[in-house]
């Protein structure tokens, strides 16, 4: 596949990223979540949404380049320890691999460099949400040592 890259993104970097966000909406919201807006990554909100996530110091925002082209992307945010929640958590908002490039490693280099800012940031526990029916996504957590910690229901009205 080639040299592979991951790094905290750059300014330069949110435009790709919205691209890979772009993708993560069609593949994944598109098909297990009909009430998703799959044109939100099209709009102005997602690139103001994606660049306040560069420097923050509440939040990480990674790429995963091959050859210095974005095939994978991650967000992830602390959530610090209120009345309900005792730790701090860090929470991997979301992140996406391009079909190109998965089965490479990519997704697993960019979960370790996920896992390594959480620890930095003194984050206790790592939560990720995925689509129940998203078996794939399931898998793959579950081989970087996620577990099920609850279910989400919903009926239609």
């Amino acid at each position: 596949m080639g040299e592979l890259t991951v790094d905290t993104a750059a300014p330069d970097d949110v435009e790709a990223v919205v691209d890979l966000v772009a993708g993560l909406f069609r593949e994944d919201g598109g098909r297990h979540d009909p009430t998703m807006n799959v044109d939100w990554p099209s709009g102005e909100d997602a690139g103001a949404y994606y660049a306040a996530l560069v420097g923050d110091p509440d939040a990480v925002l990674m790429v995963a380049k091959v050859h210095d082209r974005p095939v994978g992307y991650l967000v992830g945010k602390l959530r610090e320890a209120d009345d309900f929640r005792t730790v701090r958590l860090a929470v991997l908002e979301s992140m996406r691999v391009t079909p190109q490039a998965r089965n490479a490693g990519v997704g697993g280099q960019l979960m370790d460099a996920f896992v390594a800012w959480a620890r930095e940031h003194r984050a206790v526990r790592a939560v990720v949400t995925a689509y129940a029916g998203n078996e794939g996504a399931q898998r793959f957590y579950a081989r970087h040592g996620f577990t099920r910690h609850s279910v989400t229901l919903w009926t239609e009205l």
